[in-house]
């Protein structure tokens, strides 16, 4: 009989050389009172030298020493013990960082096939570059190699000179790159987790901290980067604990999409809660304003109203762009199968290139799983068949075939392992920065194509998670996150009142002309930039605040060129448009540090204030869900004060804990009363009932039962309803007012302001 220990409630930390174990320690009695059971750390492994996430590893053997390394961990956790709190690890089996600071790299550039490492990485020795062929590609010179070796930046560089590898110029990754990178980035190479010795290799001290009681479980990064999900999570609870495989709390990081349903043989305990941030986030969305927000952005930008283009064509971009050599990688291997295959023997490469590429930009999930039959497959090939060359039907119909008659490859796994950073590059990083109808649903994880969510295919969601996965994570802000999460709940409210932000929207575009440069920026971006003012604007900064207002505009600066580069539009990484940049910033500049358009920044703030109430409201409410629905809510750090952040690097800006101890913060009392009732009554939470309580559609309302305890929770949402809001419920109960106010319920009625968020239990609150 398992005894998993399931986190009641986890905290995310960020951990750098900047805030390390011993910061994390003295922060534990201050997380103890905000109530939660588990700290959930950032990758804690050794990563490269300054690293400030923990995600580009070089050695998964090692605590990493800028943290404390492991005598610092294990005071932290003998700490977190003391105050009745474990540990979550994020872990990273997907890949490492591709440098010399890591040695099984070093050691394979040196010696090529024949290092140990060899079989670790994901590397294609037997590529058809001739030139490549028992090499590893190097994409590290800054310039022309020509010109690199005239200047004598080789030798700079610290590589062997007998090594097996191809000295190359960066701009030349895409085309010519022999190994998988995690997405396209050059200094992360992908693992080979299959292989039975790597595998022991990166996870044998994850292994032994579990087994030493450091740990409590893991949260597995990028899931699909792997293989096979399924295989690699039943090893690695096996790894965990060969006596009790089903004891660590097993999460992963897996983006859903489409209705689609994290696989139940997989055997972990759910996701990291992506999934609930994007339902939580539409329940706020009007879906009556999804048209004519998309027909606004349309007629304002120039370009589709759709979303689903918009996604396309981005998948088409970065596949042309960053993706090539890996295209060209799946193709050869699908040729191989073609050789072996008698239907398959008339298929040409430029055939299969085709065909392989209509598949992924068509595809409307991450990626498939092993060669089985999938309805999102199905669909891919469907659009594939219609929106490539009608000769190339019948190469579509044979991959289609080969990718679901149950005997898997090379070229199947491929694709697989293709077809999700291309999702990702694509939908997160390129197609969201590309399409503003409104920005609070353009977040990692969220499904745009569904604007808004109504309150009965909410409580469908929760019921299927209560049956399918209770003890997955429940999210609301992340160190991915687009736009924090009040942010999020402050744009929702414009989708309440749409014709006045629409006509608002076209108003402050017109009056933005005088602060362009030569016509620049676009119509689209300054639209975005709107918006993120509006959604970002600090709760407590003044319009007069000089200084404040110029902070604010550095902090816009940064995601404003974020946004440009990933858009990929005017301006991109790889070749930045210095004058369109420019432009953009300086009318950022011009409108928000230096008010040149006193009237025009005074209509924004106004703005702001008129909606900020409702976004406040919003931002409790999608906390209350969080704390009370089926699953393990998570907190990201800071998150439980005011969350107006940006995108990365922002979102990851140190913490003021000063200011958050002082417990004087609306949400951060909501969330300290919400964990006490979960502390109080354990089995409600983590088993109990999940039962829709009929109330109007601008009400969100249910009761948890477990035995003799049950909640009572009520959120507003869309604006809620002005007066009392009266709520049957399914039996008679006692309950007491676990959020301050003293009420009872002793009855079948409830009868509460419909602007409020409620939480009633039978716990008794001190």
């Amino acid at each position: 009989m398992t005894s998993q220990v399931v986190p009641r409630a986890t905290y995310r930390l960020q951990f750098n050389k900047g805030f390390t174990f011993a910061d994390a320690e003295a922060l534990v009695p201050y997380l103890a009172r905000l109530g939660v059971s588990h700290i959930y750390a950032s990758p804690i492994m050794a990563a490269r030298g300054g690293s400030m996430h923990g995600y580009d590893v070089v050695d998964p053997t090692r605590i990493n020493p800028e943290l404390g390394g492991e005598e610092g961990l294990k005071r932290l956790c003998a700490t977190a013990r003391r105050h009745d709190i474990g540990l979550i690890v994020d872990i990273v089996p997907n890949h490492m960082a591709a440098t010399l600071e890591n040695a099984w790299w070093a050691d394979v550039l040196r010696r090529g096939r024949s290092s140990r490492y060899a079989r670790f990485f994901d590397i294609d020795w037997d590529c058809e570059d001739a030139e490549l062929r028992g090499k590893v590609f190097l994409p590290w010179l800054s310039k022309p190699r020509v010109d690199a070796e005239r200047s004598g930046d080789i030798e700079q560089l610290g590589l062997p000179k007998p090594g097996a590898y191809l000295l190359a110029w960066w701009r030349t990754a895409n085309d010519r790159i022999n190994w998988r990178r995690f997405f396209d980035i050059n200094d992360l190479v992908c693992l080979r987790m299959e292989d039975d010795e790597a595998f022991e290799a990166v996870h044998a001290t994850v292994a032994r901290l579990y087994a030493e009681g450091v740990i409590d479980g893991v949260r597995v990064d990028h899931i699909d980067g792997l293989t096979d999900p399924r295989d690699y999570c039943g090893k690695l609870r096996q790894r965990l604990d060969p006596h009790d495989p089903e004891r660590p709390y097993l999460i992963v990081e897996k983006i859903l999409l489409h209705g689609e349903r994290l696989p139940a043989d997989w055997g972990c305990d759910g996701t990291t809660g992506y999934d609930f941030m994007d339902e939580v986030s539409a329940l706020q969305h009007a879906p009556s304003a999804e048209n004519l927000l998309a027909r606004a952005w349309a007629d304002l930008s120039g370009r589709s109203a759709s979303f689903a283009d918009e996604e396309v064509a981005a998948r088409r971009d970065v596949i042309r762009r960053s993706f090539s050599a890996a295209l060209e990688a799946c193709v050869a291997a699908f040729d191989v199968r073609a050789r072996s295959d008698p239907a398959g023997r008339d298929l040409s490469r430029p055939a299969l290139r085709r065909a392989v590429t209509e598949l992924l930009a068509n595809y409307p999930v991450y990626r498939s799983y092993g060669a089985a039959p999938s309805p999102f497959l199905d669909e891919a090939a469907a659009h594939a068949r219609r929106t490539g060359l009608p000769s190339d039907g019948w190469v579509i119909d044979i991959l289609h075939r080969w990718m679901s008659d149950g005997a898997p490859d090379r070229a199947v796994s491929r694709l697989q392992q293709l077809s999700a950073p291309i999702a990702a590059k694509a939908v997160e990083d390129t197609a969201f920065y590309r399409y503003g109808r409104l920005l609070s649903r353009n977040d990692v994880g969220f499904d745009v194509e569904h604007f808004g969510l109504p309150v009965d295919e909410f409580h469908a969601r929760m019921q299927r998670r209560q049956a399918d996965f209770p003890q997955a994570m429940l999210a609301t802000a992340t160190h991915d996150h687009k736009r924090g999460e009040d942010v999020r709940a402050r744009l929702a409210v414009l989708s309440e009142r749409p014709e006045p932000w629409i006509a608002r929207c076209r108003d402050w575009l017109a009056r933005c002309a005088p602060l362009r440069t030569s016509g620049r920026p676009s119509n689209g971006d300054i639209a975005m930039l709107l918006q993120m003012i509006v959604g970002a604007w600090p709760p407590d900064l003044a319009l007069e605040d000089d200084a404040g207002r110029r902070q604010f505009a550095e902090r816009l600066a940064g995601w404003q060129q974020k946004a440009l580069r990933e858009a990929k539009l005017h301006t991109d990484w790889t070749d930045p448009n210095e004058a369109y940049e420019a432009a953009a910033r300086g009318l950022l500049i011009k409108l928000l540090a230096e008010n040149r358009a006193p009237d025009l920044l005074a209509a924004i703030h106004a703005l702001v204030e008129e909606i900020a109430p409702a976004g406040m409201r919003n931002s409790l409410a999608q906390v209350l869900l969080k704390l009370t629905v089926p699953g393990v809510p998570d907190i990201y750090q800071g998150c439980e004060g005011w969350d107006f952040s940006l995108v990365d690097p922002d979102n990851r800006r140190p913490v003021d804990y000063t200011c958050l101890q002082r417990m004087d913060n609306p949400k951060q009392a909501l969330i300290v009363r919400a964990l006490a009732v979960r502390k109080a009554l354990p089995g409600l939470f983590a088993e109990g009932s999940y039962e829709p309580i009929d109330a109007p559609e601008q009400i969100v309302a249910f009761v948890r039962r477990h035995g003799n305890d049950a909640a009572v929770v009520m959120v507003p949402r869309l604006g809620g309803i002005v007066g009392d809001v009266a709520l049957r419920l399914p039996s008679k109960l006692t309950l007491f007012d676990a959020l301050g106010g003293g009420a009872t319920i002793d009855g079948e009625e409830l009868s509460l302001p419909g602007q409020t968020v409620a939480l009633f239990s039978t716990f008794k609150p001190r």
